[in-house]
């Protein structure tokens, strides 16, 4: 099930974040993490499997620039590559298919985990290396928001 996320997740997301790390977030990243949950979390949306969140993802959105930006997702390393990532990620693009003033989507992510999104049409714009940490470079990549993506 996918739902919207709600202040009391807070420790499960974290610990989700901190499973995933250093594979792929440098622990560098907890604290911006932490403060997006309290401070810019604008849509976020959790998969939650039997009462455990095992996946997460959110949407910011810039108005003047006609773009969302889908951010921090992460999977439970035990459901990596079992289906989860691309329907959480679906559903945020469906769910930005609903608003005409978004023109773009766009997500920042990493080496690791380009291809990913490559996969869902996203198409890569740039790449800056070491952004977010040493080995963790930049990939911004972008998609327009305009057709309709199913699985």
């Amino acid at each position: 099930m996918i739902r919207k996320y709600i202040n009391k997740d807070r420790h499960q997301v974290i610990e989700l974040l901190r499973q995933n790390t250093p594979k792929y977030f440098a622990s560098s990243e907890e604290t911006d993490f932490e403060n997006y949950l309290k401070n810019e979390v604008e849509d976020y949306f959790v998969y939650e499997q039997h009462s455990q969140i095992i996946g997460a993802g959110g949407i910011n959105y810039f108005p003047t620039k006609k773009t969302a930006r889908i951010s921090w997702d992460m999977i439970h390393p035990n459901y990596h590559g079992k289906g989860i990532g691309k329907a959480l990620t679906l559903y945020r693009i469906n769910h930005l298919l609903e608003n005409q003033n978004i023109e773009f989507i766009v997500v920042r992510t990493t080496q690791l985990a380009f291809q990913f999104y490559e996969k869902l049409g996203f198409k890569l714009i740039r790449i800056e290396k070491d952004f977010w940490a040493e080995n963790f470079d930049l990939y911004e990549m972008k998609m327009p928001n305009k057709v309709d993506i199913s699985e």
